[in-house]
């Protein structure tokens, strides 16, 4: 073998070396990405449930007999009589 083919080859054994370096770095990248990615999900997957459970307990609080109560207990509220129903026109 010359010289020259020598170099050459040694440049060819560097560049595969380099190119199985840059695959294996690219696969681990590819791969910590995924789980970063997984672990995005499974966060919004809980918020979304969460959410969810918000939206159940805003409904569960502002229904309309709940409220009634509330107006009658604390601020001793009723519903009006016709006496006390006054008719403003313009």
């Amino acid at each position: 073998m010359t010289r020259g083919q020598l170099i050459v080859m040694l440049l060819l054994l560097l560049g595969l070396l380099m190119t199985a370096t840059g695959v294996v770095y690219s696969k681990y990248a590819s791969r910590k990405q995924f789980v970063a990615l997984q672990q995005l999900r499974a966060e919004r997957d809980a918020i979304e449930v969460e959410w969810g459970r918000l939206q159940l307990e805003e409904n569960t609080w502002a229904t309309h007999a709940r409220v009634e109560k509330i107006a009658r207990k604390r601020l001793d509220m009723h519903i009006p009589t016709a006496a006390e129903v006054v008719v403003v026109r313009p």
